[in-house]
């Protein structure tokens, strides 16, 4: 169904972690709509499938949890989650809805660190949010509520990285490999768990993955090929056609049918779609701010 809702003034923000903490952090992201009269549709966020964990803050405004659908309507009939939220991974896209305006950040860890860090297990997490005061370490808490108290953006993203840095230089596997793309953690997962332990069988190095991440390796390889395509078509020119037979087989999908069912397990959307969507659709900031 073709449904665009125009781009507005939020202001939308992405901060990629220091290089000491690039195989525990992938990404810090904050949205602020107060100040804008956002209409009803323009308040969706859409969200793909992820094997990552989150930490969210929300220091203005309410988020309410959303039955996904490509075409929402009405109010949200879930209660607003809490201040501050963690999430595990997602095995299937998410949507979520502001009923005004709105000032957030998400902190989003790779599962493995997550786990490292906090002793929680990702698995436990799955497609579910928690209260960060009921599931984490006292000492996490207490930097929760810190950020929650920071003036703006920047000292909160300060916060945190001063906070995980000697965390994770103390916990890091050697084997743990930096990299904004999940292709590279992917594979430096796949051969941790492969080289770990006493049991490397297939079975035993699978079971293992999942521990870890909460996701089996199948899916972690799925995501990181629906990545590149998704960034791959983003490339593109704005006018110009991307030929998806091409874009599937270079993005190693067996043909463009493969990627096409892919984008709908991961994203919900076909990839033409998704991307036409992420260009004109306010709903898709969160694609958007990959670009």
């Amino acid at each position: 169904m073709e449904r665009s809702v125009p781009l507005s003034d939020a202001v939308n923000r992405l901060w990629l972690p220091r290089v000491s903490l690039a195989s525990c952090v992938r990404a810090v992201f904050s949205r602020d709509t107060t100040g804008i009269d956002l209409p009803d549709e323009a308040r969706y966020n859409y969200f793909p499938l992820t094997p990552l964990c989150s930490i969210s803050w929300f220091f203005e405004g309410e988020c309410h949890v959303q039955p996904f659908s490509a075409a929402p309507r009405g109010p949200a009939v879930a209660a607003p989650l809490s201040r501050i939220v963690v999430a595990g991974p997602f095995d299937r896209p998410s949507l979520s809805w502001n009923p005004g305006p709105g000032h957030g950040m998400m902190l989003m860890l790779m599962p493995d660190a997550f786990r490292a860090l906090t002793g929680v297990q990702p698995a436990d997490l799955v497609n579910r949010f928690a209260d960060a005061h009921e599931l984490l370490p006292e000492a996490w808490c207490r930097m929760c509520r810190d950020v929650l108290a920071a003036p703006d953006d920047d000292t909160r993203v300060a916060l945190l990285e001063d906070f995980l840095d000697p965390l994770w230089q103390a916990a890091r596997p050697e084997t743990s490999a930096p990299g904004r793309r999940y292709h590279d953690w992917t594979q430096a997962i796949a051969m941790r768990a492969a080289t770990s332990g006493l049991g490397r069988s297939a079975r035993q190095v699978e079971r293992r993955i999942k521990e870890w991440t909460g996701q089996p390796l199948r899916s972690l390889r799925g995501i990181s090929r629906a990545e590149r395509a998704f960034l791959d078509g983003l490339a593109a020119p704005q006018h110009q056609a991307v030929n998806m037979a091409e874009l599937a087989v270079e993005s190693g999908y067996a043909d463009q049918s493969h990627m096409c069912r892919e984008s709908k397990r991961i994203t919900g959307f076909a990839p033409d779609e998704l991307r036409r969507r992420t260009r004109d659709d306010e709903a898709f900031w969160v694609y958007r701010i990959w670009q």
